[in-house]
Order: structure tokens, then sequence, then C-alpha cells
């Protein structure tokens, strides 16, 4: 792996890396099954992957941030899908194991033995995640003293976790895919005296309420938290409006909504 010296840049270095999986019908984002048919669920995790990528060159843009994505499970063909499908030069971390923690925690390891002061892991559920958050956190790690960042989701885990030093700790014990996740994390941080820098809370696109959101942030102009710019995700935009014109996914939203509403 190349290794990034912020000595040599003169900047404080901070790499984020965002959990990917590669994608393919029936195995990625299967929770939006229904109301989109798993087909149209892995050209979202495609869509999503590019933007949250695209966002970090942004973030780029006003701090030293260094993207990565942090894949698994490893092989061939997941390269070939990352390398063809978001740029051929995309730095590639594999990162799989039968604990999510683990995986959270080989992708930031992997981010300090490249170099970085910084090491910050981010979901693949939040095209539209403000490209100030990411900013921000690259900020905060860049400041004396140790401390982690969280960016908790509003179903009660985190889409984003930013450290500056290994903290093995942090993820042990953990109840992954509860909503319990971000104040287990808390309680981590607690127990091993480090501060926590809340960010403001975001969305994981992960079910039909949250894709009626992402439609509503992308075609109706509405703010999910107002004062924060959401990221534009012109490729979520770009897929989302086809199957509006072409994939009836209007009435599937309405029908779905209606359906959860009735349980």
């Amino acid at each position: 792996m190349e290794r990034v010296r912020s000595a040599s840049l003169n900047r404080y270095s901070c790499g984020i890396a965002v959990m990917a999986k590669a994608s393919a019908a029936g195995r990625t984002k299967t929770r939006l099954v229904p109301p989109l048919t798993s087909q149209e669920a892995a050209l979202f995790n495609t869509a999503f992957l590019q933007d949250i990528h695209a966002n970090i060159l942004e973030a780029g843009k006003a701090q030293n941030i260094h993207g990565y994505l942090a894949y698994g499970p490893p092989g061939p063909d997941a390269v070939a899908f990352f390398k063809g499908t978001i740029t051929s030069d995309v730095r590639l971390l594999e990162a799989w194991y039968t604990n999510f923690g683990d995986c959270l925690c080989s992708a930031l390891e992997q981010l300090f033995d490249a170099g970085h002061e910084g090491a910050v892991v981010v979901n693949s559920d939040s095209p539209t995640l403000p490209t100030s958050l990411l900013v921000a956190t690259a900020q905060i790690l860049s400041q004396p003293g140790d401390c982690v960042v969280l960016g908790p989701s509003t179903d009660g885990g985190y889409y984003l976790l930013g450290v500056k030093a290994r903290h093995r700790r942090l993820f042990a014990d953990i109840t992954w895919s509860t909503e319990h996740v971000a104040r287990q994390t808390r309680d981590r941080a607690a127990q091993i005296g480090l501060p926590v820098y809340l960010l403001p809370a975001w969305y994981d696109v992960d079910d039909i309420n949250a894709l009626r959101t992402l439609h509503a942030e992308l075609f109706e102009s509405q703010t999910f938290v107002p004062g924060l710019v959401r990221y534009r995700a012109h490729h979520s935009q770009q897929l989302m409006r086809s199957l509006l014109l072409r994939g009836g996914l209007a009435s599937r939203l309405h029908d779905a909504a209606i359906g959860v509403a009735a349980e």
C-alpha cells in the first residue's frame, strides 16, 4: 500500500475509509427489497458508493483527506468491480471478518499503517451526507489530545467514527446492527477515558422510510437537518430519476408507505 507521509505534505493527514461491499443482486442493500427489485437495490449500492467516494474527494479540497474503500468479501472480482465502477486508482483496504467490529478496527488500523494521523470509517448508506461533516471530522482530529468523533445515525447506529489512535476497546462487546450501537460505543469511550465529539445525526438509506427521505432530499428540496447543506449525490439522483420516469418507483414508494402505515 502506498504510504501517505503528512510530513512531506506539511499538513495533518486524515484517511477516510468507506465500509464497502461490491454490488450484487440479492446480496447488497437487501433491506430495500421491496419496494426495489434486487437488481435495483444493487444499482443503488453502486450509486451510493460512487457518491460517497466523490464526497470524500470534495472534502479533500478543504482538508488533507485521503479516501479509501474498505471492502469485502476479498477476491479479484471485488477488486475489479471497485476499480471499474469507482475509479481505476481507488485505494482499497481488505477488511472482511465475521465480526463487524473487527472489520472497522482493521480498516482504521490500515489507515494508521498508511501514515495518516487521523483515521475515519464511514458507512455506505448515506449518499447525501454533508461534506462539511467530513471536513469537521478531520479538523477535530487534527487538534491536540486524544478523542473519538462519532456521527450517530437516526436508527441508533453511527454513520461515521473517527479516531487519532488505535483503540480496539471501542469495538468490543457491541451489539452490532441494533439501535444500541452508538450508545454502547459512547460507553466504551467513557470507559477508556476518551472524549467524544458528537456530529449531528444523519440517516442511513436502509429501509423504505429512508428511501422516501432520500427522494424528498433529492427531488423535493427538503432539508434533513436545518443549517446543513446535503451533498448533491449526483449518481443517486440520476438513478432515482431514471426509476421514477421508467420504473414506476413513485407508485411503489407510495404503496410501500401505505403498507408500512397499515402495519
